[in-house]
């Protein structure tokens, strides 16, 4: 079926979603001591967004939320976080919508389901940067990562969105260490140094941390274990290679 086929298909399709409801997606990869956004960047349409959709009557918002998920990276073990609802009633910008469409062949009248207004709940997701196999939809021609630090303009509010989820990772990192320690694990390697965490934390935060107070810090959260030094001919000076510990 052709991205032509696919969206005619789609835009025919009112009765299989939830009215007025719909779901956009920060997913977060790490990368070359970057912190990276996966984005899409429409057809025929200078324009950037988040991976997103809407919700089969059939299926509980998680459930979409890891379709679109699925579907966007090819990834099907993937933590995903519920962490705001946009609802304000001037984030819907119908001719925009209209515009995207009509740009892939397609007229819509003034009352198509597809451009009226929609409340949007927000998902992050942290993955394994190297394991991703970016898929674009059938409204888009390609899908990259982006330096969330230099990213261009998105559509709509989905720059608010990105600061928003990228607020709420500072947030749980500096409030709960140890929880987020656990989730970011697909961000990092199965084992890496501390100066590796440290690096992480540091973009996420965008600020630098005193080493010693890091390393200090994190061993007392009792989350990660130690697994040997790193082979680098010199195992005086090696540093130790570490891992999250399993969930309890």
């Amino acid at each position: 079926m052709t991205p032509y086929t696919q969206l005619e298909t789609f835009l025919n399709q009112e009765n299989e979603w939830l009215p007025s409801l719909s779901l956009d997606c920060v997913i977060f990869g790490f990368h070359d001591h970057e912190l990276k956004v996966l984005l899409l960047k429409y057809r025929n349409v200078d324009a950037l967004a988040l991976p997103g959709g809407f919700v089969h009557k059939e299926e509980s918002i998680d459930e979409a939320a890891g379709r679109v998920l699925r579907e966007r990276t090819g990834l099907t073990d993937i933590y995903l976080e519920q962490f705001y609802v946009f609802g304000q009633k001037e984030r819907q910008n119908h001719l925009f919508n209209k515009t995207i469409i009509e740009a892939q062949g397609f007229q819509l009248p003034a009352d198509h389901w597809f451009i009226r207004r929609y409340v949007s709940v927000g998902y992050y997701a942290l993955v394994d940067f190297l394991d991703v196999i970016p898929s674009p939809d059938y409204l888009s021609d390609s899908i990259d990562w982006y330096d969330v630090q230099t990213m261009p303009p998105l559509l709509l509010d989905h720059g608010q969105i990105v600061r928003k989820a990228l607020d709420t990772l500072r947030t749980l990192l500096e409030h709960n260490p140890a929880g987020f320690g656990r989730r970011a694990a697909p961000l990092l390697p199965d084992t890496f140094t501390m100066a590796d965490l440290q690096r992480l934390y540091e973009t996420i935060l965008d600020q630098k941390l005193l080493r010693t107070n890091f390393q200090r810090k994190m061993l007392s959260l009792k989350v990660l274990e130690r697994v040997d030094k790193k082979r680098t001919g010199k195992a005086h000076k090696a540093p130790y290679l570490y891992r999250f510990k399993p969930w309890q």
